[in-house]
């Protein structure tokens, strides 16, 4: 017999009992359409996650305190001191990192805020100058603080969007005075509506003179971050090595692996963020896949019933010539048709689910949310349900095969 014909009587089989059929591929089409959906949200947060990190421009450096972790259980970087007033003054030296354009030390901590009757929590950020530039945030009305300002602890800030909309409502803002911790600051400047960027949510968040932030809002001497403008992207591996020699001759540090301090590219960001995003999106879509593996079982146990009653039928077909190939060949093209079909039924449904996700999430999430779906999702699932058909196929095709026709023309 050809493979056209036992493709044929492989359709012809399935078309018999077709409610049957669609309920066994039941199990095939919720795992494929899972795992289509889980890559594209994993897909789609990656994305997301990226382009906020690439707000801060290519030629940003980040510098954290604390050695990186080793591992789940090493909380040895954390709550760590090393980023002072001294490595401020010692990056700032063009003889120790002439890269350095620019930096700014970061002191953010999170706490209430009141206006007259209106009290609300929100990120309050210290920060020079230059984070204007980094994360551009120019206030729409107003002005940024200057370095001066900043030297002399001026008790200035810079509100977002969402601040200003909370605690002034349609009233204005601008020059009135509001109270961070006891302290009274006054607003100089308005920031437009900006979202996320990097971990920084402008919208809702307050800027104010990281000297004024370590003095009067943190009580304590060392900063969270320093953010560092390279001069060129070019330049940027060049000057991490002048920040870390410059960092490790005033630790006293010898050994690179006993940084007391992190050192990190957007490039550095992006692929632990890839590498993140895509490790917890393969663990999802196993954890969907296991549905596949219940659809195979339903499909192998459906198609054992389907060679018990077609028992005569394949006697009859072997008393007309059927060989032991062929009978082996019809049941396995029906697996692997039903579950083809279920793969393909999945991808469809995959998409279409993805689509309405992104749709709902774009909403929810201010910067946006991409509609991504791979090709390689599309193969994967297509492959995916021929490979199970093949597998869970394959028994109740040997079964059928092994059948004695004299035996199978007498079964009842």
């Amino acid at each position: 017999m050809s493979s056209k014909n036992s493709f044929k009587t492989a359709i012809r089989g399935l078309k018999t009992n077709k409610s049957r059929s669609a309920l066994t591929i039941l199990g095939i089409i919720i795992g494929i359409s899972s795992i289509i959906l889980i890559m594209s949200l994993g897909k789609g947060a990656e994305e997301l996650i990226l382009s906020q990190v690439r707000g801060l421009g290519s030629a940003t450096i980040i510098i954290e305190p604390g050695r990186r972790t080793q591992g789940p259980s090493d909380f040895g970087s954390l709550f760590t001191d090393s980023l002072k007033d001294r490595e401020v003054e010692a990056l700032s030296k063009p003889s120790n990192a002439p890269g350095v354009e620019g930096l700014s030390p970061m002191v953010v901590l999170s706490t209430s805020v009141s206006f007259e009757n209106e009290v609300d929590s929100f990120m309050i950020l210290g920060a020079a100058p230059l984070i204007a530039d980094i994360v551009d945030v120019y206030p729409e009305t107003g002005q940024f603080f200057t370095d001066e300002q900043a030297q002399q602890l001026s008790a200035v800030a810079i509100i977002g969007s969402e601040v200003k909309e909370k605690l002034f409502g349609p009233s204005e803002a601008l020059n009135q005075n509001i109270k961070i911790k006891d302290k009274v600051f006054k607003i100089i400047g308005i920031s437009p509506k900006k979202g996320q960027v990097g971990m920084l949510d402008v919208d809702n968040s307050i800027i104010v003179p990281y000297t004024t932030a370590l003095k009067y809002l943190s009580g304590m001497n060392y900063y969270h971050q320093i953010l560092v403008k390279a001069k060129s992207e070019k330049i940027v591996p060049e000057t991490v090595q002048d920040i870390e020699a410059t960092l490790r001759e005033l630790h006293n540090i010898t050994d690179s692996t006993k940084d007391d301090f992190q050192v990190a590219t957007q490039e550095d960001i992006a692929q632990r963020v890839g590498t993140v995003t895509s490790v917890l999106t393969i663990f999802l879509a196993a954890i969907a896949a296991i549905s596949l593996v219940v659809g195979g079982i339903g499909i192998m146990n459906i198609m054992l019933v389907s060679v018990t009653e077609r028992t005569r039928e394949i006697g009859l077909r072997k008393a007309l010539g059927a060989t032991t190939k062929n009978i082996l060949t019809q049941f396995l093209l029906e697996s692997i048709i039903l579950t083809c079909l279920g793969g393909m039924v999945g991808i469809a449904l995959g998409v279409f689910f993805s689509f309405v996700a992104s749709l709902i999430l774009s909403r929810m999430v201010s910067s946006g949310w991409a509609f991504v779906i791979s090709p390689s999702a599309i193969a994967l699932g297509l492959g995916v349900s021929a490979f199970v058909g093949l597998v869970f196929g394959l028994y109740p095709a040997s079964q059928a095969s092994k059948k004695s026709p004299i035996e199978a023309l007498r079964y009842e």
